[in-house]
């Protein structure tokens, strides 16, 4: 599109363009802008005391080269992503389809119980009481009563229990937008579709499901890729208020506590924006991969 195009489409469009400036305004400001400030101090030396000094490519080389505890937090996020992507998107979609049968009220109950806590502060409390390291604790208590063990474990203490409680956790927690998206989506798919389908030789719910229902909802599909993707490697939150910053051993460290530490508690920013935009190389990477392979669902 040339430049007098561009004008012309503008000019053409103006109340259109017009109601999208306060929008495309504030994202500008809080979006691109710190995400690209970000990746020009990636390559600087910067304390927030004093000007940044340009360093090239120092801060990428120390992560790699000598930051053992960067290698055991991307390795942490990458199990976390890995695990709790695709199986918290799938849940979210199969719960969804479950439920969008259901008469207008029971749905609503079923889809306020499995999204209530995504939003629900109280979780993290109530998961810490069932993983207390004493005998009080629910999984403890159960555990003994069943014989199975003899002392109470320290789930939040032990660096070989820690990353699979903030798996777990975070699962629990994933059914959130993405669930909402998919159960909106399902709602809108056009019903004489599948009127046609069963003309065309659709027999059965999965065939509905494969070439029907999934095609007509790939916008869907896509937000909740990029909603899963964004909440499977930003788990920090999780494993900070469960295990603490920094957790035993770095057991369950991601690179969102990696920038906190770094960002918030030692001021370094030059080296927490690298580290930040690793992470976001690697949604960005994830996320065109998964809309690729979305692409040919129902194809």
């Amino acid at each position: 599109m040339t430049r007098d195009t561009l004008w012309t489409n503008i000019r053409k469009n103006k109340v259109s363009y017009l109601m999208l400036a306060p929008y495309m305004t504030l994202f500008i400001l809080f979006t691109v802008a710190p995400v690209l400030i970000s990746i020009g101090l990636s390559f600087t030396s910067f304390n927030l005391f004093e000007a940044p000094r340009f360093a090239f490519l120092d801060n990428y080389r120390s992560l790699f080269l000598h930051d053992d505890v960067f290698l055991t937090a991307l390795r942490n996020t990458m199990v976390i992503a890995v695990i709790t992507g695709p199986v918290s998107y799938a849940a979210c979609f199969l719960l969804a389809w479950m439920i969008t049968d259901f008469k207008p009220f029971p749905r609503a109950v079923m889809t306020t119980i499995f999204y209530a806590p995504s939003i629900s502060g109280a979780v993290f409390m109530i998961w810490q009481i069932m993983f207390s390291s004493d005998s009080y604790g629910y999984i403890n208590s159960i555990l003994t009563t069943l014989g199975i063990i003899n002392d109470p474990i320290l789930w939040l203490e032990d660096g070989r229990y820690i990353l699979s409680v903030v798996i777990i956790v975070s699962l629990w927690l994933s059914l959130g937008t993405s669930f909402l998206s998919f159960i909106a989506g399902l709602q809108n798919v056009d019903r004489t579709l599948y009127e046609a389908g069963s003309v065309d030789g659709i027999t059965n719910r999965w065939q509905e499901l494969w070439y029907i229902t999934l095609p007509s909802m790939r916008p869907q599909l896509m937000f909740g890729a990029v909603m899963q993707i964004t909440t499977a490697f930003g788990a920090g939150d999780v494993s900070a208020r469960l295990a603490g910053l920094p957790s035993v051993d770095y057991a369950a460290h991601t690179i969102v506590n990696h920038i906190t530490d770094y960002g918030y508690t030692r001021f370094e920013m030059g080296y927490a924006s690298a580290v930040a935009v690793i992470l976001f190389i690697l949604m960005v990477g994830s996320n065109k991969l998964v809309q690729r392979m979305l692409r040919k669902v129902g194809s």
